[in-house]
């Protein structure tokens, strides 16, 4: 398939809101980047980071203001979310681990969009089976480092992000190891070393995002710990107040300022994210449970990955088409939809056979569109604008559906926990009389 850019179009969601999302490079470009080849310094090897020289990196990259050759060269996506957004993106130093198909559609439209710099990790090596969806590598390349064989092409698309190669395992790796970086994606790996890597972040403050595909399923997970973001919007006569607006999402500051005739206002707004660990063992929110037709509309993919996840705890594997296994994870899988409150019906033996048959396979369209919208997602939270993903999203390949859900931990209000049990009269005393509550 191509990896030409599409329109934007809108994927429906099952809490009665829209998702924008985008087939390709959210450059808008078709192509490698036409810049000399003598602007890119760096080589290809096995990257360890140094803290002092990274340092030195960033601090020198961030004096530099924004060329005009740069601003000629990224004109169209400027013109989309503004000089400061693009600023934002050249100085940012983003991880990306695990290259498979859906890293390397998030690699190039991160590499196009103009980040700052871009480092690849992965351990394992080309196989055969990589050719099928991953357009950074080819045939000559199997045996090679897959990160390495990567880089070649991710380097071709715009030498002028930096670009580090890292071959070593991340299991290995210490939580300081994710402190240069402004963010990290972590693709296509297990439940534990997904939550590893995500409370290494939380330790350093990153915000962390975690994504996979199984053939025409997949998700994207993110945890931004606090992220605030500006909101543009023509001013209406009401004020805004600054007050919560969800359960995760608040609106703390406001101004305006003046655009062709009209008073724009600018409404800061944060949300507050809870780590993967918490989210995988999290109710659906409120609004969808205390509705059936809303919980009829929930997929059962979330059920379905939540299994998976527990199968490979469990086992160590991915689950095979032998009868134990398949028991197991149909066992699982019902267990899930339970403790999600889910109706039974809604969990069909064909989804479950479609989820099976899809385990482990990559397929070109449903990475292509994952890694687009995963990509468009970090250049708003790294240029602060549009709502961000809250927290879970779901994409059905087959539905073409993308819904996102909330999924954060309930815990009881502690100030009822705390107050002390009112004491049982003693027979024959009267009660006494409440105190009137002030005006």
């Amino acid at each position: 398939m191509e990896n030409s850019t599409q329109p934007v179009s809108e994927a429906p969601v099952t809490n009665g809101t829209t998702l924008p999302t985008t087939n390709g490079a959210v450059s808008m470009g078709n192509g490698a980047v036409d810049v000399p080849a003598q602007d890119f310094t760096q080589s290809p090897g096995n990257y360890r980071y140094e803290p002092q020289l990274q340092a030195q990196s960033q601090t020198k990259t961030l004096a530099e203001p924004i060329s005009a050759d740069e601003i000629a060269l990224y004109d169209r996506q400027i013109r989309l979310w503004g000089v400061k957004a693009q600023e934002k993106l050249r100085t940012a130093n983003v991880l990306l681990i695990n290259m498979r198909a859906l890293a390397n559609e998030i690699a190039k439209n991160l590499v196009l969009a103009g980040i700052g710099s871009l480092t690849v990790l992965d351990s394992s090596i080309v196989v055969e089976d990589d050719l099928g969806a991953q357009f950074c590598v080819s045939e000559e390349e199997i045996g090679k480092n897959r990160a390495e064989a990567a880089a070649s092409q991710i380097r071709r698309l715009n030498p002028r992000v930096a670009l580090q190669v890292d071959t070593e395992d991340i299991q290995f790796k210490q939580p300081d190891f994710y402190a240069p970086f402004d963010m990290v994606i972590a693709t296509d790996l297990d439940i534990a070393t997904l939550s590893t890597i995500n409370a290494s972040c939380r330790l350093c403050n990153r915000p962390f995002y975690a994504s996979g595909t199984h053939g025409f399923y997949g998700y994207i997970f993110a945890d931004l710990i606090q992220h605030d973001y500006v909101i543009e919007r023509e001013k209406s006569n009401r004020p805004t107040a600054l007050a919560p607006e969800t359960f995760t999402r608040s609106i703390v500051a406001t101004s305006t300022k003046k655009e062709n005739g009209k008073v724009i206002e600018m409404v800061t707004k944060r949300e507050i994210y809870s780590p993967m660990v918490l989210a995988n063992t999290s109710p659906l929110p409120a609004e969808q449970t205390n509705s059936r037709r809303r919980k009829l509309q929930v997929p059962p993919l979330l059920s379905c990955l939540r299994a998976l996840w527990e199968f490979y705890t469990i086992s160590g594997n991915m689950p095979s088409h032998s009868h134990p296994d398949l028991a197991l994870f149909t066992s699982l899988a019902t267990e899930k939809h339970q403790e999600l409150l889910l109706p039974a019906e809604t969990l069909r033996s064909d989804f479950l056979r479609s989820f099976l048959q899809n385990i482990g396979s990559e397929i070109a369209p449903i990475t292509a569109f994952l890694g687009g919208q995963l990509a468009q997602d970090v250049i708003n939270v790294l240029g602060q604008r549009e709502q961000p993903i809250q927290n879970f999203l779901l994409f059905d390949g087959e539905e073409f559906k993308g819904p996102v859900y909330a999924l954060h931990p309930i815990f009881p209000d502690m100030d009822s926990i705390l107050e002390p049990p009112i004491a049982a009269p003693v027979a024959g005393a009267e009660m006494p009389m409440p105190m009137p509550m002030p005006v």
